[in-house]
């Protein structure tokens, strides 16, 4: 059983439960499964075979969904990439992943025109329309361009019949995620069909998400976190997938009234945003049933005053894109501990260990290790950097974490984070709990600044609420509630703080901003 036969068994048992809604309409199973195959089978006739890569730059539209399971469907492996990267970001991933053919938007197609001779080896450009003038605009595409250009509404409707699932091995790749290249270029995390398969099945059972759940999908498909949780968690059980194709708080609120979605996942810029906003009452989220946090760690007096506003439980989780993504969560059917990541889910293990990989005692800090079926087969033609990450079978998470004697694991931060002031060791997230707990602050991001006399010092960039507040009173507010060397030599008041697609709060920007290397 992989994804693509799971989604087909679905569709033969029940073809008129609705598989996805988008911009008013319904999707069954049924139509999914028939379009899928025939997407297969026009990208085969356009030369994909198994074993190829298929680059995709699509956003959260039908698209994305019927591209992924067609290219699983034939054996090939999926290559998604954020759609609002640079050229050369693109051409990068595109070059490096080998891909045979590119389907993107046709917003990009300007993109895919000037990337076009920087890409000699790919066959095909497959444009996906939103826009009705589309059609013309591949007419007016330079012949070495629009020889090797198709749009996706004419594959499919010059397609009649669609291709029977590939014969595929567990480990065969299923799709590269390359991660965001923080620490230099971005590498490339091979995930097979049995990782995506069991984290999928095992995010599924451990959320108890049923055939009658209607998903919302806002975060970006192409990330991992909603690549699993929103996207094929939910099919893999026969629920309804919301796409979302951009986040906003009040589409957010729209679709959770009319659709009476019952499953939310956001990463904590999102529920910063949804608690934020001035039209957001209790009533909004009063269908949902569960709602999900990951991406980054939530800070605690957000994740408190989101739930006492809405009047629902958030259960805050833990993954990576190396572990497809989910390692652990919170338990919904015992105690739920606010800062924490929660425990290990089923089938995967979860341990903190010092520099020498021990094991270390409940409470101390440590690096996150984890093994599962769910860990990547390694970093696509990148051999070293794939022995450096998976060691004896467990994958290093780089992340710094601890563990109570429950097995409640807490992440404290990012291993390459932390700060480190004349010999102590500060850890940004502490910090930014204490500011994210000042009714007059939005959002905050801490990190290290070079520093003659310590070394390092701890710089806080934050956005106010309440414009009144200066310098003065938010060293007086932290100097209250942080040791000496833990308080911010230097607070940044900034309009908002930089992010990537899926909320995440870009450290590596606020230093480029700050001229350090």
């Amino acid at each position: 059983m992989n994804l693509v036969t799971r989604v087909r068994e679905i569709a033969e048992e029940q073809p008129q439960k609705i598989a996805y809604f988008f911009q008013g309409k319904e999707t069954s199973y049924g139509e999914f499964e028939q379009t899928v195959a025939r997407f297969a089978s026009a990208l085969e006739k356009r030369g994909v075979k198994k074993g190829d890569h298929v680059a995709f730059l699509l956003g959260n539209t039908p698209h994305f969904l019927i591209a992924l399971y067609a290219t699983m469907r034939l054996g090939a492996t999926a290559v998604p990439i954020n759609p609002i990267y640079t050229p050369d970001e693109i051409a990068y991933i595109v070059k490096n992943s080998e891909a045979k053919a590119v389907i993107a938007l046709d917003l990009l197609l300007p993109l895919v025109e000037k990337a076009h001779a920087a890409l000699p080896d790919v066959e095909a450009y497959i444009i996906c329309e939103t826009d009705p003038a589309t059609g013309d605009k591949l007419k007016a595409l330079p012949a070495e361009v629009a020889q090797k250009t198709y749009a996706f509404s004419a594959l499919l409707s010059g397609t009649s019949g669609g291709i029977e699932p590939a014969a595929v091995d567990m480990d065969d790749t299923a799709v590269i995620l390359y991660t965001s290249g923080t620490t230099g270029k971005p590498k490339g995390a091979m995930l097979t069909h049995g990782n995506l398969y069991s984290n999928a099945r095992d995010v599924g059972d451990y959320l108890h998400i049923a055939t009658d759940d209607r998903v919302v999908a806002t975060l970006p498909v192409f990330h991992v976190f909603a690549l699993t949780v929103v996207v094929n968690a939910p099919l893999l059980k026969g629920a309804e997938i919301l796409l979302v194709p951009k986040f906003s708080p009040g589409d957010v609120f729209d679709i959770i009234r009319s659709q009476k979605a019952t499953v939310f996942a956001g990463v904590p810029t999102m529920y910063n945003f949804l608690y934020q906003f001035p039209e957001g009452k209790t009533e909004d989220f009063e269908t949902i049933r569960l709602a999900i946090s990951g991406g980054a760690s939530l800070p605690v007096a957000l994740l408190h005053n989101f739930e006492e506003k809405f009047k629902v439980r958030i259960s805050e989780g833990y993954g990576l894109s190396e572990a497809s993504p989910v390692t652990c969560f919170n338990p919904l059917d015992r105690e739920r501990k606010a800062g924490s990541i929660g425990q290990s889910i089923l089938n995967v293990e979860n341990k903190v260990v010092n520099e020498l990989g021990d094991e270390v005692s409940p409470g101390e800090v440590g690096e996150l290790i984890v093994r599962g079926p769910n860990v990547m087969k390694g970093y696509y033609n990148m051999p070293e950097e794939t022995n450096a990450a998976i060691r004896d079978g467990w994958l290093y998470t780089g992340d710094l974490a601890r563990v109570d004697e429950e097995g409640y694991f807490y992440i404290v931060d990012r291993k390459k984070d932390m700060i480190i002031v004349g010999g102590y060791n500060v850890y940004p997230r502490e910090v930014e709990e204490v500011l994210y707990d000042h009714p007059g602050i939005v959002e905050a991001a801490v990190l290290g600044l070079p520093d003659t006399d310590f070394g390092e010092k701890v710089v806080a960039y934050v956005v106010l609420k309440d414009q009144t507040l200066t310098e003065e009173d938010l060293f007086a507010y932290t100097r209250k509630h942080l040791a000496k060397y833990k308080v911010p030599k230097q607070f940044e008041i900034i309009d908002e703080l930089p992010k990537n697609t899926t909320g995440k709060i870009l450290r590596r920007a606020l230093k480029d901003k700050a001229g350090v290397k």
